[in-house]
């Protein structure tokens, strides 16, 4: 499989056009690791411009470290963003050569883009603002300023002014196709949202007896029971008729389940590794008993923080949260205003509602999760998400 990268890339123009600058940073998409960065400060231009000269860093850093390697793009500019995934022409003559370029670092569809709000954009954000200090100064930017940086506060990059921010929402709206009139309350028509209907995979054999049943254990397929389960699950969703997508983890008890599902609905199923469950390490197969018996220091532990993994170099919480975060956005991006069938495990759905809703990690330990129950959430394009469904397990009944 490729590899897969993260960029994130941002540009800024005091003045626009003003003194302007760019910031990328390259980013593991498991650890959250940055494994590249870029930032300049390129004199007199617009916001717009900066944005697309930060797109085109962000790329070419991301194809030094791998030519070869898959690319999720998250921007604040949703004009770049909306323009790149070819929903909205580009008029500007400056962008249009830019926009070309960066679409040539890459071969067509190996690049995917996402709008995220500024506030999920701080290290690209905080590189374009050091470039256009260093340009300030009559210098450029170093990496060590960076580095300097992010040891810093958060609100230690100066932050643009209003004025600027102004200007540059100003910008972007005169580039972008018309805009659709308010609706409902006055708020803005967002379009349909990516919505993931979660389906936790049918019961194995461990499944009744509780036992910890991860990632790194036995791969464990189907029980009878579970079997049955994916057919009701199946029916449901057939007889519902808005599933245009399957996407599965790679273990088999959740490819069973999806290709139970896929084959009722004329839908082919795809390979998602970022949805597998958490590696227990030495607890896969025990009971909470067992591993309270065995392990008691190391399960307190793991009780108590989201950050402590359990026995014999097993997942944390908060890494499966990253993994599954950076699988949302990616799924987000690839299935804007579809409605897909995600067939996964325990820890990732409660991982995708605790994020929706904005919840602490310890409120992975207050949900209830049945075999074969739904849950639904809907992602729009401001970046908001909703819970619709919660462990629906009528179809069983």
């Amino acid at each position: 499989m490729a590899r897969e990268l993260l960029v994130e890339a941002d540009g800024g123009s005091r003045g626009n056009p003003g003194p302007a600058g760019y910031g990328a940073v390259v980013l593991d998409p498991v650890s959250g690791e940055a494994l590249a960065e870029a930032a300049e400060f390129i004199g007199t231009a617009t916001n717009n411009v900066a944005e697309y000269k930060g797109l085109l860093a962000g790329l070419r850093a991301a194809r030094d470290l791998d030519p070869e390697a898959t690319v999720h793009v998250r921007m604040d500019s949703k004009l770049v963003v909306e323009q790149m995934s070819g929903r909205w022409k580009i008029k500007h003559p400056d962008m249009k050569p830019l926009a070309a370029e960066a679409a040539a670092v890459f071969p067509p569809g190996r690049v995917t883009y996402e709008w995220i709000p500024r506030a999920r954009n701080k290290h690209a954000d905080r590189l374009a603002n050091e470039a256009m200090d260093a340009g300030k100064n009559g210098k450029q930017w170093e990496p060590r300023d960076s580095r300097a940086a992010l040891a810093a506060p958060a609100d230690a990059a100066p932050a643009r002014s209003a004025a600027a921010r102004a200007a540059d929402s100003a910008a972007e709206a005169a580039d972008a196709a018309p805009a659709a009139p308010p609706v409902g309350w006055g708020a803005p028509d967002l379009g349909a949202p990516a919505t993931f209907v979660l389906l936790r995979h049918g019961e194995t054999a461990l499944t009744p007896q509780k036992r910890f049943s991860g990632s790194g254990g036995t791969d464990p397929e189907l029980s009878a029971a579970g079997r049955r389960q994916a057919e009701a699950a199946a029916a449901a969703l057939a007889a519902r008729g808005t599933i245009q997508a399957v996407v599965s983890s790679p273990l088999r008890r959740c490819q069973e389940t999806a290709g139970t599902v896929a084959a009722r609905l004329g839908l082919d199923v795809r390979i998602e590794d970022g949805l597998r469950e958490t590696d227990f390490g030495a607890w896969e197969g025990l009971t909470f008993a067992e591993v309270r018996e065995r392990h008691p220091e190391d399960l307190d532990a793991w009780l108590r923080s989201a950050k402590a993994a359990p026995t014999g170099g097993g997942e944390s919480f908060a890494a499966v949260a990253r993994r599954t975060a950076v699988t949302r956005d990616k799924l987000i991006a690839r299935y804007v205003g579809k409605t897909v069938l995600l067939v996964t495990h325990v820890t990732p759905i409660k991982t995708l509602v605790r994020l929706a809703l904005g919840a602490p990690p310890e409120s992975l330990f207050r949900m209830e999760l049945s075999a074969a129950s739904l849950s639904a959430v809907a992602y729009y394009s401001d970046g908001n998400a909703s819970v619709r469904l919660l462990n629906d397990t009528s179809h069983l009944r």
